[in-house]
């Protein structure tokens, strides 16, 4: 993967830019910790290499919300990874493809072997579990084993992939890399309601806090006072145009859940003139 211009501060470090349908990754140390010193926070998607498929503890690649991409974007901040004139190849990929497919069938041989075995082994301690040592047990046993061995299908659901996504997207392969270059500009960035968030989030960035998804807050946007690491959110940004009615109901939800959470509600209104104007609601308790 071609490697966007890096300078030495990380304040104009141009970082290297993904795309995997319309979801910006950053892949690169230093890109991530470039990101970073501008105050996105982002978040990590992909398992460690030693410690894979754990929760808590997540790698590379980071994905960034759309606003922050968007911010970057517009401060010549970031840049695309595309491929090479002279390294892209007319119909290439098949080999790999092949390649790929046939170690495919290879590993799911060789787990369907391992599943048999497995399964015998299972059958063999229930039968000899209560194993009388007659004659008639054995064949019985025999018979069950032998019919395992007839009957016995491996599922391909059932076939384990090792994904390492810590390392994707870092190979020479000119096929790998092509899977991943951005390709601006980022589908529905234009609509009103992506027009009205990039704008409440670049308000808040610029007041110097920072930002992450409030999805599971029923809101737009977490405001943290300092870096996310550091400190809780402060604050659930939602934001609402001028001009949209809002439900009395609607309101008393989203008061309760900020209090619930401990945080306070922001009702965030894009201006004509690129300002946000802010309302806060706390909830009181009932009149």
């Amino acid at each position: 993967m071609d490697e966007a211009p890096c300078r030495d501060e990380d304040s104009d470090h141009v970082v290297g830019l993904s795309l995997c349908d319309s979801a910006p990754l950053l892949w690169r140390v230093e890109d991530l910790r470039s990101v970073r010193s501008r105050g996105l926070v982002g978040a990590l998607l992909g398992s460690l290499p030693r410690t894979p498929r754990q929760n808590g503890r997540l790698g590379r690649p980071l994905l960034l919300l759309p606003e922050e991409e968007r911010l970057l974007s517009e401060r010549h901040a970031a840049a695309a990874l595309p491929l090479a004139a002279d390294q892209v190849r007319p119909g290439g990929g098949g080999a790999e493809v092949q390649q790929y497919v046939e170690d495919q069938q290879r590993t799911y041989e060789e787990q369907s072997v391992l599943a048999l075995a497995d399964r015998k082994s299972a059958l063999l301690r229930a039968m000899t579990s209560s194993h009388t040592g007659s004659g008639a047990a054995d064949e019985a046993l025999r018979s069950r084993l032998e019919a395992l061995d007839r009957s016995f299908t491996f599922p391909h659901s059932a076939l384990a992939v090792q994904l390492s996504t810590a390392r994707a997207g870092l190979t020479y392969c000119p096929e790998a890399r092509a899977f991943l270059r951005a390709n601006w500009p980022i589908r529905g960035r234009d609509e009103p309601c992506c027009i009205a968030r990039y704008q409440v989030f670049r308000d808040l960035r610029g007041r110097g806090f920072y930002l992450t998804s409030a999805g599971k807050f029923g809101g737009d946007f977490l405001v943290y006072p300092g870096d996310p690491l550091r400190f809780h959110a402060h604050f659930i940004a939602v934001c609402w145009s001028l001009e949209d009615s809002v439900c009395l109901l609607d309101l008393l939800a989203i008061a309760r859940l900020g209090s619930n959470v401990k945080k306070t509600v922001l009702l965030c209104s894009p201006a004509a003139d690129g300002g946000v104007l802010y309302t806060s609601l706390q909830w009181s308790g009932m009149v």
